[in-house]
């Protein structure tokens, strides 16, 4: 078990490496429509990537996510077979946003074995999340 500070620090560590191997501008929060964001998960359980479609009106999440899902068999035939919609994902602090990602379990941001398979997970499948935000972003303004 870690302490508090050695967890952070192994997180610091990691996003710093990750960031050192994958020289990379990623779009993340800087996507130009407010709502949305993509965005790197990587903890004790799993890796992710994601869009998140992040507002305090219902009726905008759900005018949103309609959109992502209106291109479901677009991002799940041509960029992430895997991807996993869920309109009502709670996160570790309870709060409740629209969620499309794909994910990699069994692995820990605690066991540095692992990271470069997590390294790998995370850049290949961000690189595929973004073609597809650029290549449809219009459709979402």
């Amino acid at each position: 078990m870690f302490s508090k500070a050695e967890s952070k620090k192994l997180r610091q560590q990691f996003w710093t490496s990750f960031g050192i191997v994958f020289r990379q501008k990623w779009l993340l929060y800087n996507t130009g429509i407010k709502e949305l964001e993509l965005k790197f998960t990587f903890n004790r359980k799993f890796a992710q990537v994601s869009i998140d479609v992040i507002d305090e009106d219902p009726l905008i999440c759900a005018y949103y996510f309609e959109k992502l899902i209106s291109l479901k068999k677009i991002l799940t035939t041509e960029y992430l077979s895997d991807a996993i919609f869920e309109e009502e994902y709670e996160l570790p602090e309870g709060k409740i946003i629209s969620r499309v990602y794909v994910q990699l379990d069994g692995v820990s941001i605690h066991n540095r074995n692992q990271w470069p398979e997590a390294m790998k997970f995370l850049n290949d499948n961000m690189k595929q999340m973004e073609a597809f935000f650029v290549e449809y972003k219009d459709l979402f303004r």
